[in-house]
This record gives C-alpha cells, structure tokens and sequence, in this order.
C-alpha cells in the first residue's frame, strides 16, 4: 500500500495502521483481531503463507497492513475461508483480487458465496447487543465466482502439507476448522469462540472462556454440538477460534471438554427464534 491510500483511509475511516499488526501465536501462526473476527495467517515471515478469513468488507486495507508488516510485499498463495458469513468473508474478493491469488473453502459453503443462497437471517432473540443488532447483519455474502474453489474431499489444504481441514457443520451447512498435529494447533472458526460472541462488551472487555458458536446466526444445534465433540476429541493445545483471543493450556482443554459434554446447557440459548 502507498501512503495515499493509507491516508485516504485514515480520513474516510478514522483508523491507526499503527494497530493493524498481526500477533504472533506460535513462530509461523499469527493473527489480527478486527472489530468483529479475527484473521489469520499461516506461514513464517520468510516462507510462503495462507490467510484464513478475511474479516468485514471494508477492511481490506487494515488487513493489507497487517500482513506486509509481517510479510512486506510477499502475496500469500491462497485464501482459506472456513466459512462465508459476512464478517469472515467481507474482504475475500478485494482482497483476492489486489493479490490474485485463489479462495478456498468447503463445498457446501460455496452457493452462499456465489450467488445460488443465502443464509438465514439473524435471530436477535438469543441475547446480548450484538445478538439484537444481528437481524441487520449482510446474508448475502459477496460473490466470489471465478474465485472461489472447492476444497479437495480427503481434508488436505491447498499450499498447508501439515494441516488438515475438519468439518464442522452446525453454525453454518459448510464449516471446517483447520488443524496441525504436529503441535496440536486449531484454527476453530465459529465452531466455537473464546469472548461471549452475542455480547457487545465482548468486543472490548474479551473475558476468556471457551463458548459455544455465536448464537445469533447458528443454523443446526445439534451438529454444531457434535462438532465441538469432535474438536474436542482432538484435545488441542491451542484454539484460536473466530472470535475471542488465542487461549492454551491447561485451563482450556477443561473448558473444551465440558463445553462438549454440556454443550445443551451451556451453548444452546433458553430463548431463539427455531
């Protein structure tokens, strides 16, 4: 990016690139947190990289920064969605198009990024701010066609050899988390969270406990149970989810396995619109 156009979006925007910097999670795992989710990108400064989701549409710049200060002018070789709400995928297609570099992401996601569906809107009835203000929230994701492929079948990620894509369905019909053995490292999604997703203090006072997936736009909660199990399964040593800080330890594998077996009481809202 050029200083005008660093410029130009400070005065359209009111933002400090001065905080648009990606924060280390382990040597080649890193993230920066939106307003709304985070995004995150897999690689070491000096290797090639993938970004997994892509934020609000109106971030691309922030995000831009943030990666070419851990990357300079380096273009990852893909982006990796595990979802296409519109606060993961906001910024795909500028962002795809700015580096011209392919997005990713599972087939049964892929019409509510083309086009062919669109999510069901918010259910502002679950509770906390940003639940109420969900009913406003895009459903009709940017269309990504010609740039948007279909993830192999057998789990592999295209440019990741040490990942493997999981799937988790509930919040969303397509979800997949991203996981490494190696050192037990899971990139959640909205499968789960780490900040109480429905509450707007969340966004600026992140208490950290592992949650259910964001109420207000989860779609099938008995999947989306059966998912958590599944990444629960995997006793992960570290979770950085879509929303909510990078928690490890300890502390959040009991947090993980009681979410997973309580996920009835302790995820599914009292009161929701289905």
């Amino acid at each position: 990016m050029d200083k005008e156009t660093i410029q130009k979006d400070i005065e359209e925007n009111g933002y400090d690139f001065d905080h648009a910097v990606a924060e280390e999670i382990c040597p080649d795992v890193a993230y920066y947190r939106t307003l709304f989710a985070n995004v995150i990108m897999i690689g070491s400064p000096d290797k090639d990289w993938v970004l997994v989701d892509t934020g609000l549409k109106k971030y691309k710049n922030r995000i831009l920064h943030a990666c070419e200060e851990r990357y300079g002018n380096k273009p990852p070789l893909a982006i990796v969605l595990t979802h296409g709400h519109f606060d993961h995928i906001g910024s795909a297609k500028a962002l795809a198009k700015y580096w011209d570099v392919p997005v990713y992401m599972h087939q049964n996601e892929l019409p509510y990024a083309t086009g062919e569906a669109s999510y069901p809107p918010g259910d502002p009835t679950v509770g906390g701010g940003v639940a109420m203000a969900s009913i406003f929230f895009p459903i009709k994701p940017e269309h990504l066609n010609k740039l948007v492929h279909a993830l192999p079948d057998d789990g592999s990620i295209p440019f990741l050899k040490e990942w493997r894509y999981i799937e988790t369905p509930g919040h969303t019909k397509g979800h997949i988390s991203l996981y490494r053995e190696k050192d037990k490292l899971l990139i959640a999604g909205d499968a789960l969270a780490t900040e109480k997703a429905e509450s707007s203090l969340s966004i600026f006072f992140p208490f950290q406990h592992v949650y259910g997936p964001p109420a207000y736009f989860t779609e099938d909660w008995y999947q989306a149970g059966e998912s958590v199990k599944r990444l629960a399964q995997l006793q992960p040593e570290t979770i950085i989810a879509g929303h909510g800080l990078p928690m490890e330890g300890e502390f959040m594998q009991a947090e993980l396995q009681h979410l997973a077996e309580n996920f009835d009481q302790q995820a599914i809202p009292k009161h929701k619109r289905h």
